[in-house]
């Protein structure tokens, strides 16, 4: 555009060192400068409305990329969480379990234990109630003889 200006301003300066009749032929060289500046200008216009037209489909066209990454990135994310939730809730049944399953033994052992340590008592104590029975019966008969 600056250019196209200085051109209009030199063709001017032209025109008026000439003579008359060169001026007349510098007038219409003039008038075909700014017209043909004119044409320049217009389509300079059009050129810089075609490049913010596809400069803003291209920043739509990445926002929309943008957009979908982020989407994806979301996603993903998620199903990073799900997938360590669910891994941390089979460890903490698989602990659960394990705690279960040796908190069940230990009360099997210790039924166990008490069982046994019932059983000796209960074969000890008949042992002696038999053994004073026995006395007993003894007793009566060398009495009785």
């Amino acid at each position: 555009m600056k250019k196209n200006l200085l051109n209009i301003a030199l063709v001017l300066a032209l025109v008026v060192s000439v003579s008359c009749r060169e001026t007349k032929e510098g007038a219409e060289g003039a008038a075909d400068a700014v017209e043909n500046a004119a044409d320049a200008a217009g389509e300079a216009v059009n050129d810089a409305a075609d490049a913010v037209k596809d400069a803003a489909g291209d920043a739509v066209d990445a926002a929309g990329d943008a957009a979908g990454d982020a989407v994806d990135a979301v996603k993903e994310g998620a199903e990073n969480a799900v997938d360590n939730a669910k891994d941390a809730v089979n460890d903490a049944a698989a602990k659960a379990k394990d705690g279960a399953k040796d908190a069940v033994n230990d009360a099997v052992d210790k039924a166990k234990g008490d069982a046994k340590n019932a059983a000796n008592d209960a074969v000890d104590k008949a042992k002696e109630k038999g053994k004073d029975a026995l006395n007993s019966a003894v007793d009566k008969v060398k009495k009785d003889n």
